[in-house]
Parts: C-alpha cells; sequence; structure tokens
C-alpha cells in the first residue's frame, strides 16, 4: 500500500493507494501541528496514517512507500527535507505574524524514514503540476506551470519537458517574489514585506481586509464597490506574478488551483486572463490560463503522481 500525504499551511492528508492507477481511498484530514516540538508535523502524519489504515481495514505495516506533496520552502539536513514553511513555522518571520511556535525549520523526511521503505518529499505545487501533466489540464503540455492560491502561493514549472527543482527543491517559490514596496503591515511568513505571497495568500487578504477571503468575495458579488476594487487590487498583483512567469520561460499553458482560487474562479480567471493578454503580445499570445483540471482533488493526486 502507498500513503500519499498533502501538507498546507492550513491542513494535512492522508489518503490511501493500492498502486498509481487506483483509486485513493479513506482520506482524513485535521488542521496543520503547529505546536509542540518542531517534529509534530511529521508525528501527525504517522498517526493519521494509522487512523486511516484502522478506518480501512488495512494493516498499517503494509504501507510501505509514502509520497509527500508539502508546502515548501525546504531545508536540506543530512540530505534529509525538512519543512522552512513560512504558514508552518512561526520562528522565520517572529512573533508578529501570531504562529504559535518558534520553529525555524519543521523536521520532516527523517521520521518517516526511519518507519516507510520509500519516502518521496516534493514541493506541493510540483506535485501538482506532475499529477495536472499526468492526469489533468496540462496533459500533453511541454512549457507549462501549476499556481496554487491559497493559504500562501506555490508554483510548480516544466519547461522543455522537464520539471524543474533546483539546489534544495524550492524552484518556483514565485509566491515570493516582490511586487510592491510596502510600509503598511503587510508581512510574510518569510519575513519580506511587499512579496506576492504577503499581498494576496488566504491569510494575508484576512490580515489586509479585516475579514475572511469568503467574506471579502460575498461581498463583492453582492455589490461592495470596496470589495470589488480589493479583487481587483489582488488580480493586478498574481496578475504580474503570472505574467512574469510567462515572460521568463516562455510558458504555454498555467494550470490554477488552491482554496482562493478554486472557491472564486468564475470570478478569478477572466480578471487575471486580462493582467497577461495583450501585453508583449510576443510571448503572452498563446498562453492560456485555466483551472486544475482535478479540482479540489489536486493535492491529493499530487502526492499519489510521486509514488510511479
Amino acid at each position: 500500500m502507498r500513503a500519499c500525504v498533502d501538507i498546507g499551511g492550513t491542513k494535512v492528508a492522508v489518503s490511501l493507494s493500492a498502486d498509481s492507477t487506483s483509486p485513493l481511498i479513506g482520506r482524513r484530514s485535521e488542521p496543520t501541528a503547529k505546536t509542540g516540538d518542531n517534529d509534530a508535523v511529521a508525528r501527525q502524519i504517522l498517526r493519521l496514517v494509522d487512523e486511516t489504515c484502522a478506518e480501512q481495514g488495512v494493516d498499517p505495516d503494509s504501507v510501505e512507500r509514502v509520497g509527500v506533496s508539502s508546502a515548501g520552502p525546504f531545508v536540506l539536513r543530512d540530505g534529509l527535507f525538512e519543512l522552512a514553511t513560512p504558514n508552518i513555522c512561526g520562528g522565520i518571520a517572529g512573533p508578529a505574524r501570531g504562529l504559535p511556535n518558534d520553529w525555524m525549520t519543521a523536521v520532516l523526511e527523517a521520521p518517516l524514514r526511519q518507519r516507510f521503505r520509500h519516502v518521496r518529499v516534493e514541493n506541493d505545487a510540483v506535485a501538482a503540476l506532475e499529477a495536472e501533466r499526468r492526469w489533468g489540464a496540462l496533459q500533453g503540455s511541454d512549457h507549462c506551470a501549476y499556481v496554487t492560491w491559497s493559504t500562501g502561493v506555490g508554483v510548480g514549472l516544466c519547461v522543455d519537458g522537464r520539471v524543474l527543482h533546483g539546489k534544495n527543491g524550492n524552484a518556483g517559490h514565485a509566491g515570493h517574489s516582490f511586487v510592491a514596496d510596502d510600509d503598511n503591515g503587510a508581512l510574510c511568513g518569510c519575513g519580506n514585506r511587499g512579496d506576492v505571497e504577503a499581498l494576496v495568500a488566504g491569510n494575508a487578504i484576512a490580515r489586509r481586509f479585516a475579514r475572511p477571503a469568503h467574506e471579502v468575495f460575498a461581498a463583492a458579488a453582492a455589490g461592495d464597490a470596496q470589495a470589488q476594487a480589493a479583487i481587483d487590487g489582488l488580480c493586478r498583483v498574481m496578475g504580474r506574478m503570472l505574467f512574469n512567469l510567462i515572460a521568463t520561460l516562455d510558458l504555454e499553458r498555467i494550470s490554477l488551483g488552491g482554496s482562493v482560487f478554486w472557491h472564486n474562479r468564475d470570478v478569478l480567471l477572466p480578471k487575471l486572463a486580462a493582467e497577461i493578454d495583450g501585453k508583449l503580445a510576443a510571448l503572452t499570445r498563446d498562453a492560456v490560463l485555466v483551472p486544475a483540471g482535478l479540482g479540489e482533488r489536486v493535492g491529493d493526486y499530487a502526492a499519489l503522481a510521486l509514488l510511479d
């Protein structure tokens, strides 16, 4: 059996699968552990695997392979991945971000390798990119990206048919690219001010506009001009990031997912496309933005895609 693990700044989800062609079963999800020692996330995963096995009548010892799709960035320690994820590790930006720990990293791969025969860890957007290329909206595309707009903002990149990884598995962290000078409190969990994530991520929307993202979108749908202007501003920032990806890497297709985008895709997709269309047409003319073909399950199938 295989365990498929999806780690985000908000939740951790675990599913099981017999092989890469079998359906996922027994999905369990709960808020990401952020208190206690910095191995809390790894221990949470081990517990969720056991609970999922018990629920499905599966022998836990039969789970030998684990794919972990996780929000990054990562730090390599003795060749094994630890999380340096701003929405999980509170020590990176300090107390101003309000996370209930002072972790600089969260131990991840080492505890999993003590139990499982095979462990593969990838950035969640990179894993989602692989899933979208295999089963979703990026099938047949050799110059593409997957972008998640959720608690954070992540990107997986493929150029000339090759998925990009980088020296520490951190290629694609465009959510931490600077798009504005900001001294009005738009603090990212990474410690930067004025980067994409500080301005448009799900938790940034709540901080900037003093109400959760879903309330901002609901108010805009009800005709609130201030909320509509806020959404236009979010799309300008995200649109600039998407344009920069296309201009830098000559991409032909970008698949978008994540909770902020997915639940508001009918509003956001045309606004994002408008931020790209007609701008340096030689680069953008054939670039297409599409919703994730795997929809809300992209995170689960992202982990499965790691286990070929």
